[in-house]
């Protein structure tokens, strides 16, 4: 399905073609005139100035720094309470090792 298909040999055009002669040649064609311009779209340019590109780059800071801080966060939570899980267990497994040892 995804293999090319060649065309059959006898139906390939001759590999040894003869050049045009130069009277044979097609003319050369015609200019044509420009296409029409579209027309202009009245909403204004943004232009960055120095300040506002400055702005703007703060503002990329900022949110990767409140976003970094929401991912640290989120993953100390993560580790807090696998280690509240953990206290627990052991907590839970020496008392039923104390109620087997009396």
């Amino acid at each position: 399905m995804f293999t090319p298909k060649y065309p059959p040999q006898d139906t390939a055009p001759p590999a040894n073609t003869t050049p045009l002669p130069a009277s044979d040649l097609p003319a050369p064609a015609t200019p044509v005139a420009p296409a029409p311009v579209a027309p202009v779209s009245n909403r204004p340019v943004v232009q960055l100035t120095p300040g506002s590109a400055l702005a703007l780059a703060a503002g990329g800071g900022a949110v990767i720094l409140v976003v970094g801080a929401v991912l640290v966060s989120m993953l100390l939570a993560v580790a807090i309470t696998g280690m509240s899980v953990a206290v627990c267990a052991l907590v839970i497994r020496s008392i039923l090792n104390a109620e087997r040892n009396r």
